[in-house]
């Protein structure tokens, strides 16, 4: 289904998301888009990695929100993020500029939110040396071939009720299969069916505490030491 229709929201942290009448769901959290962000794919994923050169994938590059905050969290920790993400059906430029993130993250020059939406598609681009590059992969994660090697991973698609195609057994088994051993998965979903999902697919699954407005969410880690015995 083609994501075309969008209304602008302005979150409880002032920060802005997209609803998507097509999805009937918001893009970020209404409790707020950057406050959720930081939360999830932060603090219980990327301060959970100890390397100091760091491989994401990310299912979901959506607004571009999670990259923004991604690459100034690693210029304000000196390390280095070579940043995969895939998106089906990318957001319009001009919805893209209605955006309120050019001066979220001040730490960064403030054409960095535009930058990340005007990089080709399918080919990586450096957008800070040393620093953070990304590369955008135009394509259906259901089909779509991904790379290897990623320590963290970032699942942002959107929930299991309105699009759980994106949701199944053998897709958390193809992140599984792509990540670094002791590499993590962070969602802000906490359903026990995905998380039953994520462990046949191998992985060693904690629900930890989710961001405002969400009582909890899901860190799943790949770790060859851990063995299924009743994932239930």
């Amino acid at each position: 289904m083609k994501q075309s229709s969008f209304v602008l929201k302005t979150t409880a942290d002032g920060s802005d998301t997209l609803f998507s009448a097509d999805m009937t769901e918001s893009y970020h959290s209404v409790n707020g888009a950057a406050q959720e962000s930081r939360h999830v794919f932060i603090e219980a994923g990327l301060h959970q990695i100890t390397k100091r050169s760091i491989k994401i994938f990310e299912v979901g590059f959506g607004t571009g929100l999670n990259a923004l905050i991604t690459w100034a969290d690693a210029r304000k920790n000196n390390i280095q993020i070579d940043y995969d993400a895939i998106e089906a059906f990318p957001v319009s430029k001009d919805v893209i500029k209605s955006l309120n993130y050019k001066d979220l993250e001040p730490t960064l020059p403030s054409e960095a939110f535009l930058q990340l939406h005007e990089i080709q598609w399918n080919d990586r681009a450096i957008l800070e040396q040393n620093r953070f590059s990304l590369l955008k992969l135009q394509g259906d994660f259901t089909s779509i071939d991904i790379g290897e090697n990623y320590d963290l991973v970032y699942f942002d698609a959107f929930s299991p009720d309105k699009q759980p195609e994106m949701w199944e057994e053998d897709l958390f088994r193809k992140l599984y299969d792509a990540m670094n051993e002791n590499g993590i998965l962070v969602t802000y979903c906490a359903k026990g069916e995905v998380r039953r999902r994520m462990q046949r697919a191998g992985f060693l699954v904690e629900r930890i505490p989710g961001p405002p407005g969400k009582r909890e969410m899901l860190r799943a880690t790949k770790s060859s030491s851990y063995q299924i015995v009743h994932p239930y």
